[in-house]
């Protein structure tokens, strides 16, 4: 497999991946954002734990999509993010999601 060969298939994937993701986020209500993954979810549960001076962040989600290329499914039951990085959570406002079709 050639490089031009390789970077037309991590091309056509990251296109089916925003394709999917834009069929699927309106059946979810929050977007998770940590450093190393993005996720959908309808239910997060989000905590934050002392480890003697460190404090990290231990969030749970149910019923999830998660934006990876190399997964065989996205869709997880459940997911839980355990991390001293920051943890960005946000509900989806139903109304606000106008994503482009012509892609």
């Amino acid at each position: 497999m050639s490089a031009e060969d390789l970077d037309n298939y991590e091309t056509s994937a990251e296109l089916s991946l925003y394709k999917e993701y834009r069929d699927v986020i309106k059946l979810f209500t929050y977007v998770v954002e940590t450093e190393r993954r993005f996720y959908l979810a309808n239910r997060v549960d989000f905590n934050v734990r002392q480890a003697g001076q460190d404090v990290y962040f231990d969030v749970q989600l149910t019923d999830a999509w998660v934006w990876d290329i190399y997964r065989p499914s996205r869709f997880v039951k459940n997911v839980r993010i355990v991390t001293f990085k920051d943890v960005n959570v946000e509900e989806v406002q139903k109304t606000d999601i106008e994503i482009p079709r012509d892609l």
